[in-house]
């Protein structure tokens, strides 16, 4: 099969819509020619449903990112699947609700805590789990929403992608020599179960419709998609450590 991710294999975490931004990588990466496996938490059975509306059949494996057995287990299982990898996706999310929603300055430590560990540390974790199955090298492809500002609403979440867009860049340092890349999507707002869970996200979401050059459309993930697939691809074969910007231009507007 041709395309930009011919004999490329990829794993993709956190497939849960047909709204994600992961579903239209996973649906982007099977037409460009990737072998795929999908990773699930907390309810694999909702990522084999979802996964059905793929262009071809995938298998969808238990993940949690917080779980060292599961981290330790996985390059045996995706190994057994798919024999290496080529490409990781992480997109992956999570603070409990007293952290979001205009709560900052009142949310407890474990819940800050439990939001570094899922958004960011994870990035890590996921990383050095699959290394084993990566010894041509590859890409890590991760998501982000622009760290530099603090977002009405979003709270801990501002901080742990922060740490995530940290993390990233030092993960790009570390394991360069290994010719892995890692390297960042920031998408724009979306209409995705992780925007749902955050109170007042339409306030957030509606910045985008007064200062966005390009038109920016909450139902459509395709264009974050496409960027993830493009990091993937060997189409940026010296890119790591970069943000690369799928926000319809608005990190560059100032008012």
């Amino acid at each position: 099969m041709s395309g930009i991710l011919a004999g490329k294999r990829v794993l993709i975490t956190g497939v849960l819509t047909e709204s994600s931004i992961a579903f239209h990588t996973a649906k982007l990466a099977q037409e460009q020619g990737a072998e795929i496996i999908l990773t699930a938490f907390p309810r694999p059975t909702l990522t084999e449903r979802i996964a059905k509306k793929l262009p071809r059949p995938v298998k969808v494996i238990e993940l949690d990112v917080t779980n060292d057995e599961h981290l330790a287990s996985l390059a045996d299982i995706v190994g057994e699947e798919l024999g290496g990898l080529d490409g990781v996706v992480h997109s992956i999310g999570f603070a409990p609700q007293d952290a979001l929603g205009g709560n900052f300055l009142n949310t407890p430590f474990e819940s800050v805590a439990t939001a570094m560990h899922v958004s960011a540390y994870s990035l890590k974790a996921l990383t050095m789990a699959c290394l084993p199955l990566m010894q041509e090298g590859g890409s890590v492809v991760g998501l982000t929403f622009d760290a530099q500002f603090a977002w009405p609403q979003y709270d801990w979440m501002g901080p742990a992608k922060a740490a995530l867009e940290a993390t990233s860049r030092y993960i790009a340092r570390d394991l360069g020599k290994q010719n892995i890349r890692c390297n960042l999507i920031s998408a724009g707002p979306l209409g995705s179960m992780a925007a749902k869970s955050i109170p007042g996200f339409s306030d957030l979401a509606d910045v985008w419709n007064h200062r966005s050059p390009l038109e920016w459309d909450l139902a459509d993930p395709e264009p974050a998609g496409r960027g993830v697939v493009a990091l993937l691809s060997d189409w940026f074969p010296k890119t790591t450590g970069e943000i690369v910007h799928v926000d319809g231009g608005l990190h560059a507007i100032g008012a």
